[in-house]
């Protein structure tokens, strides 16, 4: 097998470094490029030596240059930021792993214009266990479909800058496909006041930020007389990271189009 050449966006911020050490420890692959911002202090760093293990590449700010060496850029960063960094792989046939959250209706099809020329895992959670989880998701609503109100429930840290998370809303969004209704219809983000009864065709999101907590989320099914309760909880951001490198192993084959991680994990 080839020897995969990755650049890692925000390389210096949490998720970063650990994409870094799992670079560092695959046999496969190689990092060629680290990114950051133009005002980050960590530029001209060595990139490794963020996680021990000095590399000999720099943290560099100038991603037009850098990419035009890698065969794939793993990004966790901003929606603003993943989108410069998308022009630039398109121009230069860099395939992407993303895993930023917060996207708009509008930006999200932007990622589809360009997977006609380039191949992209695109998947707000890249972790193995929580994909697993939208696949039981997916059975339980058709079988949980009448008489059972659906709630979710997600906890991040509090450094996280969106509400709900990405992982929350697929879930949702698993769950009203298989039981064919709109999210956008039947959402309800918190409940404040005199609310009245809870319409049964909802389905309603719960936000907790605090902490250092990696991600927490549970789908709940309340029936009467019983609950049913799905939950992954994540206690380090490596399984993001080897998911993620999960992805890029799959991409290498393909050339253009656009995946998630049912796919890269053959759940579809």
């Amino acid at each position: 097998m080839s020897t995969q050449k990755i650049a890692i966006a925000g390389s210096s911020g949490r998720m970063g470094r650990t994409l870094l050490e799992a670079v560092a420890q695959a046999t496969d692959m190689k990092l060629c490029a680290a990114l950051e911002r133009p005002d980050s202090s960590f530029l001209n760093k060595d990139a490794g030596e963020l996680i021990g293990l000095p590399c000999g590449i720099p943290i560099v700010s100038d991603f037009n240059t850098a990419l035009k060496d890698c065969t794939h850029l793993i990004d966790f960063t901003r929606p603003a930021g993943t989108l410069a960094h998308l022009k630039v792989c398109r121009e230069n046939g860099v395939k992407m792993v993303i895993g930023t959250t917060g996207f708009s209706a509008e930006e999200k099809n932007q990622l589809k214009d360009a997977a006609k020329d380039i191949a992209i895992v695109f998947a707000p959670n890249m972790s193995v266990g929580v994909n697993v989880t939208f696949k039981l998701l997916e059975v339980a609503a058709k079988v949980l479909n009448q008489g059972y109100d659906i709630e979710i429930i997600e906890a991040h840290h509090r450094h996280k800058i969106d509400s709900p998370s990405g992982t929350a809303l697929r879930m949702g969004e698993v769950i009203a496909d298989a039981i064919g209704r709109d999210l956008n219809k039947v959402a309800v983000y918190g409940r404040e006041g005199v609310t009245g009864e809870r319409n049964p065709e909802t389905i309603g999101f719960c936000t907790i930020r605090g902490g250092d907590v990696v991600g927490d989320h549970t789908a709940l099914f309340a029936g009467i007389g019983e609950r049913i309760e799905i939950s992954h909880k994540a206690s380090s951001r490596m399984t993001f990271a080897l998911g993620a490198l999960r992805a890029v192993r799959f991409l290498t084959d393909e050339s253009s189009g656009l995946f998630d991680m049912q796919d890269v994990l053959g759940l579809r």
